[in-house]
């Protein structure tokens, strides 16, 4: 989209919480930056993503050296092979850490098959036991791969007093009806504003707004009107509105809600 097509990003005067986003991997900008950005647009709080044994130690070290942003601790599907003693360790050291609020990114993605079916399950299962061991929920990602999440979930969730968030979400009713009645919330980001995204679209329309997230996943997925650049966390506002329009609802009020959802979920001591 060109640039003069391109509008200002509106500041509503509410808080919002940055769910799911991947701050290392984030160019165009310093860090400082990038989050200053977002603050001046209302976002109040960040969640910088893990997804390799590698790299949750640089999302912890960003967490401790802004005092918004957070951490997950986890191994995404793609890199499944390399879930190892190591890594249960690793998380089960840091998931008491303060400024851990997840585990995450877990889950699994038969759409480009990087890993092994057979090890992308059980590494899953291996990551949500470990959720119920250090109570703390999850943050999941799923692609073409319904039935065996929820079946994974269905055995896990009635362990978990803490759930968290199935994000990114793409997947079917089915899916989005079971993760909700096992009282996982959905993460909502750029998609919903794709033209061919009907079917997120549709799901956001029956799920209730107590169980929906904001998100960017940035540096990926950037909303419409900015498709063709980075994405970021200040690019939240569009995701909102995209919900508050197919929901037909005020985006204050959307702003309020998935900003105590994400509370709920993810800090509960407020």
């Amino acid at each position: 989209m060109s640039k003069k097509k391109r509008r200002d990003i509106v500041q509503y005067g509410l808080p919002i919480i940055e769910t799911h986003f991947h701050l290392d991997y984030l160019k165009e900008g310093s860090p400082a930056e990038i989050l200053q950005a977002a603050r001046d647009i209302g976002v109040e709080r960040f969640m910088t993503i893990s997804v390799e044994p590698d790299n949750m130690p640089s999302a912890l070290a960003l967490a401790e050296a802004h005092a918004d942003v957070y951490a997950t601790l986890g191994v995404h599907p793609h890199e499944a092979a390399l879930f190892s003693d190591a890594t249960t360790a690793y998380i089960r050291t840091h998931a008491i850490h303060e400024k851990v609020t997840a585990i995450g990114e877990i889950g699994l993605d038969y759409f480009y098959d990087h890993c092994d079916r057979e090890v992308q399950r059980k590494v899953f299962a291996q990551q949500l036991a470990l959720a119920v061991e250090c109570d703390l929920p999850v943050v999941i990602h799923t692609r073409e791969a319904d039935d065996d999440t929820m079946a994974i979930l269905r055995e896990y969730a009635p362990q978990m007093k803490r759930k968290g968030v199935v994000h990114s979400f793409t997947s079917g009713m089915e899916l989005a009806q079971v993760a909700i009645e096992l009282g996982f919330c959905l993460g909502i980001n750029g998609i919903v504003t794709f033209n061919k995204a009907d079917n997120v679209r549709e799901v956001v329309a029956a799920t209730p707004m107590e169980n929906l997230l904001l998100e960017t996943d940035a540096p990926f997925l950037t909303p419409i009107p900015y498709r063709g650049i980075e994405n970021a966390p200040k690019f939240l506002p569009f995701v909102a509105e995209k919900i508050a329009e197919v929901k037909d609802l005020p985006i204050a009020d959307v702003l309020k809600q998935t900003y105590q959802n994400s509370l709920r979920e993810f800090f509960p001591a407020g």
